[in-house]
C-alpha cells in the first residue's frame, strides 16, 4: 500500500500534467542532521542550496532550525523556524522568505527490521518577499503570507547488508505532496507541488546516511506555466545522539 501510494503520487501530479508544464534540470544538496540531547528533546538542522544543471547559479538555498520532541521512539514532533532565499530571474536578485513549521513525524521498520517507512506532516507559516525593478533597481514591496501542509511518505528498503546489519546499502523511495491552505497570495492553487525520489543510500552505523537519486519536482504556478524540475539529489542525512 505505501508503494502504491508513492507511485501514483508519481503518475498523478507529474507524468499526468507533464504536456502542459516547461521542464528544467536542477542539482540539489541537502545536509540534514537532527541531534538527540536528552531522552525527551534534541534539535534540528538543515541547509539546503539548488543549483541550476550546470552548478553555475544557485537557484535557492534553505536553512532551518528546530526543537524537537520525542514521544517514543519512533514517533516526535517538532517545529521552528526556516530562513529561504530563492533567485528571481527577472530581477536578477534573490528574495527571502521567513517561514515558521510545526511537524509530526512517525516512523517504523517493518520485514524483519531490514525495510523502514515513515509518515510526516508539516505545517508552515510562509512570509515571502515581493521584490521588482524601479529603474534598474531592485525594490521590495513588503511580502506575502502563505499556509501551506506538506505530507512526506519516505520508504528504505536494504538491497545488501556490509559489515553489520548497522551499514548497508538501500533504495530510498519517497514522494511529498505540498497543499495551500485558506486564500494565498503566493499561489492561490490548492495543489501547490509534489516531489517524487528515487535512489541509492549508504546506512553507516545506523546515524549517518549518504543518497543520491533522481528526484521529479513538479511545481504549479498561479501567475506562469506549471513547471517539472528534473532534479539530481544528494544528501547527508545524521541521528546523532549528543
Amino acid at each position: 500500500m505505501r508503494i502504491i501510494l508513492v507511485f501514483i503520487c508519481l503518475t498523478f501530479f507529474s507524468a499526468g500534467f507533464s504536456q502542459q508544464t516547461k521542464q528544467d534540470q536542477r542539482v540539489w544538496f541537502a545536509y540534514t542532521g537532527q541531534y538527540k540531547v536528552s531522552d525527551h528533546w534534541g534539535f534540528h538542522l538543515e541547509a539546503q542550496f539548488r543549483m541550476d544543471n550546470q552548478l553555475e547559479q544557485n537557484q535557492q538555498n534553505l536553512f532551518r532550525l528546530g526543537a524537537i520532541y520525542y514521544l517514543s521512539g519512533s514517533k516526535n514532533i517538532s517545529g521552528g523556524y526556516a530562513l529561504v532565499n530563492t533567485f528571481s530571474a527577472s530581477a536578477d536578485d534573490f528574495f527571502k522568505e521567513n517561514r515558521i513549521w510545526e511537524q509530526y513525524q512517525v516512523n517504523k521498520k517493518w520485514s524483519n527490521g531490514k525495510n523502514t517507512f515513515l509518515h510526516r506532516f508539516r505545517l508552515e507559516q510562509r512570509w515571502v518577499e515581493k521584490i521588482g525593478l524601479i529603474n534598474d533597481d531592485v525594490v521590495s514591496f513588503g511580502s506575502n503570507y502563505q499556509n501551506r501542509l506538506r505530507y512526506l511518505n519516505r520508504n528504505l528498503f536494504r538491497l545488501v547488508s556490509l559489515k553489520s546489519n548497522q551499514e548497508e546499502i538501500y533504495v530510498v523511495l519517497q514522494s511529498e505532496v505540498f497543499l495551500n491552505l485558506g486564500n494565498n497570495e503566493v499561489n492561490n492553487k490548492f495543489f501547490d507541488q509534489n516531489r517524487f525520489l528515487i535512489g541509492l543510500g549508504f546506512n553507516h552505523n545506523n546515524n549517518t546516511r549518504f543518497e543520491m537519486g533522481y528526484l521529479n519536482h513538479y511545481i504549479t504556478s498561479s501567475s506562469s506555466n506549471n513547471t517539472i524540475n528534473h532534479t539530481v539529489s544528494v544528501s547527508l542525512i545524521q541521528n546523532l545522539v549528543l
